[in-house]
């Protein structure tokens, strides 16, 4: 992948080309723990989710991540594996062993490439994983897949839905306009 490439994935800019596919979605205001040590992607993955109308709560290690599932109860958090102090995975553990958090949909991120990591994250309980750097795209996807597995509830899509036009009194027939006069 070019430099460039690189860039336009990480800030999840989208090819005009191929529509991308309706996602499902989860309701807008949902809260969003983000734990990342990197400011950069916690900037990144937090603009990818206000744009599709999600609250972000951010947390840059892992003691402060427990504190705010803990507090404020998110509906999904996005969990680095490598924070300064508790790693991620240890965090994972401590929150699937506590009652008051132990349902929240968790995708670990990393960006190690080492395959095991992925196995560890399974194991350990994760929802799903996605390597860094990733886009939109990737993030939009694992909002579908547990919106679609029902870990977390989904968006109303309103859809509008256009009424027929009114006939013109002109164009009322006159044996239905003598009807009803």
């Amino acid at each position: 992948m070019s430099g460039m490439g690189f860039f336009k994935r990480l800030l999840g800019a989208t090819s005009h080309d191929s529509p991308e596919p309706e996602r499902l979605r989860a309701p807008e205001g949902t809260r969003v723990l983000m734990v990342d040590d990197s400011p950069t992607m916690l900037a990144v993955l937090g603009r990818h989710l206000d744009q599709e109308g999600y609250a972000t709560l951010k947390a840059a290690d892992g003691e402060s991540a427990l504190e705010l599932a803990r507090d404020e109860q998110p509906a999904l958090i996005f969990l680095d594996i490598v924070l300064p102090g508790i790693n991620g995975f240890a965090v994972l553990r401590t929150l699937r062993h506590d009652p008051l958090t132990r349902d929240i949909p968790i995708v670990m991120i990393s960006g190690n490439q080492q395959a095991t990591e992925q196995f560890y994250v399974q194991r350990f309980g994760a929802d799903d994983f996605i390597r860094k750097p990733f886009g939109r795209a990737e993030v939009a996807m694992c909002i579908h897949k547990l919106v679609l597995t029902g870990r977390l509830p989904a968006r109303e899509v309103v859809r509008e839905i256009a009424a027929p036009p009114l006939p013109e009194e002109s164009a009322v027939p006159e044996s239905v306009a003598g009807i009803a006069a």
